[in-house]
């Protein structure tokens, strides 16, 4: 009879992506608002998922479709995103080239994992969404962060340096955490400064139907001189409160998309028949959701700011799009200390630092909250913040 003694395993040491992206990331779990808590830290709108998209999703179950999709995607949410986008970039859109991904998140591990080799330069602006640099250290390449100006705008000196042999810019407009938008003249800026070099951009615009200047958003694909080299990554979790859904999709030239399709097909497979059916109805009838809930944010940011400035020892930011505030405090205190002790007043935020070594001294605020809770959660940070002094 062969031995059952069990055999204990041997040390275990995870493979060298693992430790890449544990040694550098800066990513935080944050919690939702629940029992006592008030969470103004999740970047995910309060709002339930339009009717209509909703009962697209039950139609399609109740239709048997059920089986596996295309590995590109369904052709008709292909279709329709290829007219949309044509409209944004002012220029011809195929299908062919659109890839629909496991929401944003997925779109951006394939397309930073398909370009990237161990050791290329990848420049990002500090501070910004932290899920970039992660990828990165996940592809074995080298993040170089590049410090914004005071007005928390690309500093395009120091861009313009940080680019010079660099494979790949990513950055999100508007942005995560700033609530920046980075319009046409800073655009136009960004193409000069690539001009006449190889370096690829990946454009996170998940939150591109949230632009408050009350100017119309310029995307990166509607500008001369970067459409050509950039991978466009769009999500409808922001824009359609569809979070949950996992659903988004991207664009660009096409030996771009191939290689991000060959890395989404190994990781993923194809995203379900039931949300990119749902996801079609989204495009095609949810512009004025989408309007009702962009001019809601601008009430919440609103309120958020009138309660922010009756609290002493913050200095506001000035966002223009997205659902976040940006605060700098005066306390001589890290930022994951001080979300520490705000958690235990009973409000979660997210620690600047979070975002970039020069996210340091900011707290990240979302307004994608209720009313109620902005209210209730900055009075509990005020209370944090005066226990700290």
């Amino acid at each position: 009879m062969p031995s059952t003694t069990a055999t204990p395993l041997p040390a275990f040491t995870p493979a060298g992506a693992v430790a890449r992206i544990a040694a550098a990331s800066r990513r935080t779990q944050q919690p939702q608002s629940g029992g006592d808590l008030v969470s103004l830290a999740m970047g995910e709108p309060d709002f339930d998922t339009p009717e209509q998209v909703v009962e697209a999703a039950h139609a399609a179950i109740r239709a048997g479709r059920t089986h596996y999709s295309p590995l590109l995607g369904e052709p008709a949410l292909r279709e329709a995103l290829a007219e949309k986008l044509a409209g944004i970039a002012g220029a011809p859109v195929s299908a062919a080239d659109i890839l629909i991904t496991q929401g944003g998140t997925a779109g951006l591990a394939a397309s930073i994992l398909g370009i990237v080799d161990p050791g290329d330069k990848v420049v990002v602006p500090d501070p910004t969404y932290s899920l970039y640099a992660d990828l990165v250290h996940m592809a074995g390449g080298v993040v170089v962060p590049v410090p914004l100006a005071p007005d928390l705008h690309w500093d395009l000196d120091r861009l313009a340096d940080a680019l010079a042999g660099a494979k790949l810019f990513v950055f999100c407009n508007p942005v995560n955490p700033t609530g920046i938008v980075h319009g046409r003249e800073e655009l136009d800026a960004l193409a000069g400064l690539l001009a006449g070099t190889d370096t690829i951009v990946i454009s996170d615009e998940a939150y591109a139907d949230l632009d408050h200047t009350g100017r119309p958003f310029t995307s990166t694909v509607s500008v001369d001189g970067l459409r050509d080299r950039t991978v466009y990554c769009q999500t409808f979790s922001k824009s359609y409160a569809m979070t949950g859904w996992r659903v988004g999709y991207l664009w660009g030239p096409s030996p771009l998309i191939q290689a991000s399709a060959r890395i989404h097909n190994t990781f993923n497979g194809s995203v379900n028949t039931v949300v990119q059916d749902a996801a079609l109805v989204a495009v095609r009838t949810c512009d004025d959701d989408i309007a009702r809930m962009r001019a809601a944010y601008e009430r919440r940011g609103e309120l958020m700011r009138a309660e922010l400035a009756a609290v002493p020892g913050l200095t506001l930011s000035a966002p223009e799009g997205a659902f976040y505030q940006f605060p700098r405090y005066d306390l001589d205190l890290p930022s994951a200390h001080v979300v520490a002790e705000l958690r235990a007043h009973g409000v979660a935020v997210r620690p600047g630092s979070e975002f970039g070594a020069r996210g340091e001294g900011h707290l990240r605020l979302s307004y994608a909250a209720s009313p109620e809770s902005i209210t209730e959660g900055v009075r509990r940070l005020a209370r944090g913040l005066s226990a700290l002094r």
